[in-house]
Protein backbone atom coordinates (compact mmCIF):
# COMPACT_ATOMS: atom_id res chain seq x y z
CA UNK A 1 0.00 0.00 0.00
CA UNK A 2 1.50 3.64 -0.69
CA UNK A 3 0.40 6.73 -0.26
CA UNK A 4 -0.25 9.93 -2.49
CA UNK A 5 0.82 13.23 -0.78
CA UNK A 6 -1.57 16.17 -0.93
CA UNK A 7 -1.61 19.93 -1.02
CA UNK A 8 -1.41 20.52 2.94
CA UNK A 9 -0.39 17.69 4.07
CA UNK A 10 -3.00 15.14 3.48
CA UNK A 11 -2.13 11.71 2.62
CA UNK A 12 -4.57 9.74 0.12
CA UNK A 13 -3.89 5.74 0.53
CA UNK A 14 -3.93 3.81 -2.30
CA UNK A 15 -4.61 0.18 -2.20
CA UNK A 16 -2.94 -2.80 -3.65
CA UNK A 17 -4.73 -2.72 -7.04
CA UNK A 18 -3.95 -3.36 -10.17
CA UNK A 19 -1.30 -0.61 -11.34
CA UNK A 20 -2.60 2.62 -13.32
CA UNK A 21 -1.00 3.19 -16.51
CA UNK A 22 -0.59 7.01 -16.88
CA UNK A 23 0.99 8.25 -19.69
CA UNK A 24 4.68 9.83 -20.24
CA UNK A 25 5.59 7.03 -17.63
CA UNK A 26 6.96 4.80 -20.18
CA UNK A 27 8.12 1.85 -17.84
CA UNK A 28 4.60 1.59 -16.35
CA UNK A 29 2.53 1.85 -19.78
CA UNK A 30 5.27 -0.94 -20.84
CA UNK A 31 4.92 -3.20 -17.25
CA UNK A 32 0.97 -3.26 -18.03
CA UNK A 33 1.43 -3.64 -21.88
CA UNK A 34 3.19 -6.77 -21.24
CA UNK A 35 1.05 -8.29 -18.83
CA UNK A 36 -2.22 -7.92 -20.60
CA UNK A 37 0.12 -9.23 -23.52
CA UNK A 38 0.66 -12.10 -21.27
CA UNK A 39 -2.78 -12.61 -19.96
CA UNK A 40 -4.54 -12.73 -23.63
CA UNK A 41 -1.48 -14.75 -25.06
CA UNK A 42 -1.99 -17.31 -22.39
CA UNK A 43 -5.72 -17.83 -22.64
CA UNK A 44 -5.46 -17.62 -26.51
CA UNK A 45 -2.76 -20.56 -26.50
CA UNK A 46 -4.63 -22.76 -23.62
CA UNK A 47 -7.93 -22.42 -25.56
CA UNK A 48 -7.62 -22.64 -29.07
CA UNK A 49 -3.99 -24.33 -29.10
CA UNK A 50 -4.14 -26.88 -26.22
CA UNK A 51 -7.97 -26.93 -26.15
CA UNK A 52 -8.43 -29.76 -24.56
CA UNK A 53 -9.42 -29.56 -21.29
CA UNK A 54 -9.00 -25.81 -21.28
CA UNK A 55 -11.98 -24.95 -23.98
CA UNK A 56 -14.52 -26.34 -21.58
CA UNK A 57 -12.96 -24.74 -18.49
CA UNK A 58 -12.96 -21.26 -20.70
CA UNK A 59 -16.24 -21.86 -21.26
CA UNK A 60 -17.16 -22.70 -18.04
CA UNK A 61 -15.94 -19.96 -15.88
CA UNK A 62 -16.91 -17.33 -17.78
CA UNK A 63 -20.34 -17.56 -17.50
CA UNK A 64 -20.05 -16.40 -14.60
CA UNK A 65 -18.52 -13.27 -15.77
CA UNK A 66 -22.27 -10.96 -15.87
CA UNK A 67 -22.99 -11.31 -12.18
CA UNK A 68 -19.36 -10.80 -11.47
CA UNK A 69 -19.48 -7.92 -13.08
CA UNK A 70 -23.13 -7.08 -11.90
CA UNK A 71 -22.07 -7.32 -7.94
CA UNK A 72 -18.73 -5.32 -8.64
CA UNK A 73 -20.83 -2.62 -10.48
CA UNK A 74 -23.57 -2.37 -7.60
CA UNK A 75 -21.22 -2.04 -5.00
CA UNK A 76 -19.60 0.53 -6.85
CA UNK A 77 -22.08 2.94 -6.82
CA UNK A 78 -22.58 1.55 -3.08
CA UNK A 79 -19.46 2.55 -1.76
CA UNK A 80 -19.33 5.67 -3.48
CA UNK A 81 -22.34 7.11 -1.55
CA UNK A 82 -21.62 5.72 1.46
CA UNK A 83 -18.06 6.84 1.04
CA UNK A 84 -18.97 10.52 0.01
CA UNK A 85 -21.29 10.63 3.43
CA UNK A 86 -18.50 9.06 5.21
CA UNK A 87 -15.94 12.00 4.45
CA UNK A 88 -18.83 14.84 4.50
CA UNK A 89 -19.78 12.95 8.33
CA UNK A 90 -16.23 12.95 9.40
CA UNK A 91 -15.62 16.79 8.53
CA UNK A 92 -18.77 17.46 9.92
CA UNK A 93 -18.86 20.49 12.70
CA UNK A 94 -21.82 18.37 14.27
CA UNK A 95 -19.79 16.37 17.01
CA UNK A 96 -22.30 13.52 17.02
CA UNK A 97 -22.37 13.04 13.29
CA UNK A 98 -18.07 12.92 13.74
CA UNK A 99 -18.44 10.28 15.95
CA UNK A 100 -21.00 8.05 13.84
CA UNK A 101 -18.82 8.30 10.81
CA UNK A 102 -15.58 7.77 12.68
CA UNK A 103 -17.03 4.82 14.30
CA UNK A 104 -18.41 3.34 10.95
CA UNK A 105 -15.08 3.40 9.41
CA UNK A 106 -12.99 1.99 12.38
CA UNK A 107 -15.62 -1.19 13.04
CA UNK A 108 -15.91 -1.88 9.04
CA UNK A 109 -11.83 -1.15 8.63
CA UNK A 110 -11.06 -3.86 11.63
CA UNK A 111 -13.27 -6.56 10.16
CA UNK A 112 -12.17 -8.53 7.21
CA UNK A 113 -14.80 -8.66 4.36
CA UNK A 114 -15.06 -12.34 4.45
CA UNK A 115 -16.78 -12.28 8.04
CA UNK A 116 -18.68 -9.62 6.64
CA UNK A 117 -20.08 -11.00 3.83
CA UNK A 118 -21.09 -14.30 5.74
CA UNK A 119 -22.73 -12.18 8.86
CA UNK A 120 -24.70 -9.96 6.29
CA UNK A 121 -26.13 -13.10 4.04
CA UNK A 122 -26.32 -15.93 6.56
CA UNK A 123 -27.17 -13.31 10.30
CA UNK A 124 -28.71 -10.74 8.78
CA UNK A 125 -30.73 -12.52 5.86
CA UNK A 126 -32.80 -14.32 8.27
CA UNK A 127 -34.22 -11.53 9.36
CA UNK A 128 -34.24 -9.12 6.19
CA UNK A 129 -34.82 -11.88 3.52
CA UNK A 130 -31.94 -10.92 1.91
CA UNK A 131 -30.97 -12.76 -1.40
CA UNK A 132 -27.32 -13.64 -2.10
CA UNK A 133 -26.98 -10.73 -4.53
CA UNK A 134 -28.70 -7.99 -2.52
CA UNK A 135 -26.66 -9.25 0.57
CA UNK A 136 -23.13 -9.48 -1.68
CA UNK A 137 -23.88 -6.14 -3.06
CA UNK A 138 -24.59 -4.67 0.61
CA UNK A 139 -21.40 -6.03 2.08
CA UNK A 140 -19.31 -5.07 -0.58
CA UNK A 141 -20.72 -1.48 -0.53
CA UNK A 142 -20.53 -1.11 2.89
CA UNK A 143 -16.79 -2.58 3.61
CA UNK A 144 -15.49 -0.33 0.54
CA UNK A 145 -17.66 2.45 1.88
CA UNK A 146 -15.27 3.00 4.52
CA UNK A 147 -12.42 2.85 2.68
CA UNK A 148 -14.06 5.34 -0.15
CA UNK A 149 -14.76 7.95 2.96
CA UNK A 150 -11.26 7.95 4.22
CA UNK A 151 -10.45 9.20 0.66
CA UNK A 152 -12.80 11.58 0.38
CA UNK A 153 -11.99 12.67 4.02
CA UNK A 154 -8.69 12.93 2.56
CA UNK A 155 -9.29 14.70 -0.76
CA UNK A 156 -11.80 17.28 0.85
CA UNK A 157 -9.22 18.17 2.94
CA UNK A 158 -6.00 18.44 0.96
CA UNK A 159 -8.49 21.76 -0.35
CA UNK A 160 -6.93 24.71 0.63
CA UNK A 161 -9.51 26.38 3.21
CA UNK A 162 -9.26 29.45 1.40
CA UNK A 163 -11.27 28.18 -1.45
CA UNK A 164 -14.52 27.63 1.02
CA UNK A 165 -13.85 31.01 3.08
CA UNK A 166 -13.91 32.65 -0.66
CA UNK A 167 -16.68 30.74 -1.83
CA UNK A 168 -19.05 32.30 1.54
CA UNK A 169 -17.48 35.68 1.21
CA UNK A 170 -19.33 35.56 -2.58
CA UNK A 171 -22.55 34.68 -0.80
CA UNK A 172 -22.77 30.97 -1.27
CA UNK A 173 -23.95 28.63 1.42
CA UNK A 174 -21.68 25.40 2.83
CA UNK A 175 -22.98 23.29 1.05
CA UNK A 176 -23.41 25.20 -1.82
CA UNK A 177 -19.36 25.49 -1.81
CA UNK A 178 -18.65 22.28 -1.10
CA UNK A 179 -21.10 21.31 -4.12
CA UNK A 180 -20.06 23.39 -6.86
CA UNK A 181 -16.27 24.15 -5.44
CA UNK A 182 -14.48 21.64 -3.03
CA UNK A 183 -16.21 18.51 -4.20
CA UNK A 184 -15.33 19.01 -8.34
CA UNK A 185 -11.73 19.20 -7.00
CA UNK A 186 -11.82 16.64 -4.78
CA UNK A 187 -12.86 13.72 -7.46
CA UNK A 188 -9.84 14.87 -9.94
CA UNK A 189 -7.43 14.49 -6.74
CA UNK A 190 -9.01 11.29 -5.68
CA UNK A 191 -9.61 9.93 -8.54
CA UNK A 192 -6.43 7.04 -8.67
CA UNK A 193 -7.05 6.12 -5.27
CA UNK A 194 -10.74 5.46 -6.43
CA UNK A 195 -10.32 3.46 -9.55
CA UNK A 196 -7.81 1.46 -7.12
CA UNK A 197 -10.55 0.83 -4.67
CA UNK A 198 -12.65 -0.30 -7.55
CA UNK A 199 -10.29 -2.96 -9.17
CA UNK A 200 -9.61 -4.18 -5.75
CA UNK A 201 -12.94 -4.33 -5.29
CA UNK A 202 -14.03 -6.76 -8.51
CA UNK A 203 -11.07 -8.98 -7.14
CA UNK A 204 -12.80 -9.07 -4.06
CA UNK A 205 -15.67 -9.98 -5.56
CA UNK A 206 -14.12 -13.37 -5.77
CA UNK A 207 -15.57 -14.09 -2.00
CA UNK A 208 -19.34 -13.70 -3.16
CA UNK A 209 -18.59 -17.74 -4.06
CA UNK A 210 -18.69 -19.22 -0.39
CA UNK A 211 -22.57 -17.74 -0.24
CA UNK A 212 -22.98 -19.69 -3.77
CA UNK A 213 -23.30 -17.13 -5.65
CA UNK A 214 -21.85 -18.60 -9.41
CA UNK A 215 -19.72 -15.77 -10.27
CA UNK A 216 -16.54 -16.64 -11.96
CA UNK A 217 -14.57 -18.43 -8.88
CA UNK A 218 -17.66 -20.29 -8.18
CA UNK A 219 -18.10 -21.88 -11.32
CA UNK A 220 -14.42 -22.74 -11.48
CA UNK A 221 -14.52 -24.75 -8.19
CA UNK A 222 -17.97 -26.33 -9.53
CA UNK A 223 -15.67 -27.78 -12.38
CA UNK A 224 -12.92 -28.55 -10.09
CA UNK A 225 -15.67 -30.77 -7.97
CA UNK A 226 -17.04 -32.68 -11.70
CA UNK A 227 -13.40 -32.96 -13.16
CA UNK A 228 -10.98 -33.27 -10.54
CA UNK A 229 -8.50 -30.44 -12.42
CA UNK A 230 -7.75 -28.23 -10.19
CA UNK A 231 -4.53 -26.66 -12.01
CA UNK A 232 -5.74 -26.06 -15.05
CA UNK A 233 -9.37 -24.73 -13.87
CA UNK A 234 -7.71 -21.94 -11.34
CA UNK A 235 -5.08 -21.09 -13.93
CA UNK A 236 -7.78 -20.27 -16.93
CA UNK A 237 -9.54 -18.44 -13.38
CA UNK A 238 -6.30 -16.71 -12.35
CA UNK A 239 -6.11 -15.43 -16.14
CA UNK A 240 -9.87 -14.34 -16.68
CA UNK A 241 -9.06 -12.23 -13.67
CA UNK A 242 -6.39 -10.61 -14.83
CA UNK A 243 -7.33 -9.82 -17.66
CA UNK A 244 -10.41 -8.44 -16.39
CA UNK A 245 -8.24 -6.19 -13.75
CA UNK A 246 -5.88 -5.00 -16.21
CA UNK A 247 -8.65 -3.32 -18.71
CA UNK A 248 -10.24 -1.49 -15.73
CA UNK A 249 -7.23 -0.35 -14.82
CA UNK A 250 -6.56 0.73 -18.24
CA UNK A 251 -10.10 2.35 -18.09
CA UNK A 252 -9.45 4.63 -14.94
CA UNK A 253 -6.19 5.81 -16.36
CA UNK A 254 -8.33 7.30 -19.02
CA UNK A 255 -10.87 8.82 -17.09
CA UNK A 256 -7.96 10.56 -15.41
CA UNK A 257 -6.30 11.58 -18.88
CA UNK A 258 -9.84 13.11 -19.48
CA UNK A 259 -10.54 14.96 -16.86
CA UNK A 260 -6.73 16.33 -16.88
CA UNK A 261 -7.69 17.26 -20.30
CA UNK A 262 -11.17 18.77 -19.07
CA UNK A 263 -8.95 21.64 -16.53
CA UNK A 264 -7.10 22.97 -19.52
Amino acid sequence: MAALDQPGGSRIDVTDGALLPRKGEKHIVDSWRLTIAFAFLGIMTLVFIAKDPFDQIFQVIIKGAPLTFGVTAGAIMGSVVLGLFTGLGQIARARAINLVAGVYVELIRGIPLLVQLIFIYFALGKFFQLDGIPAAIIALSICYGAYMGEIFRAGIQSIPKGQMEAALALGLTRGQAMRYIILPQTMKIILPAIGNEFIAMLKDSSLISVIALRDILRRGREHVARTFLSLETYAMVALVYLVFTLVLSKLVALMEDRMKKNER
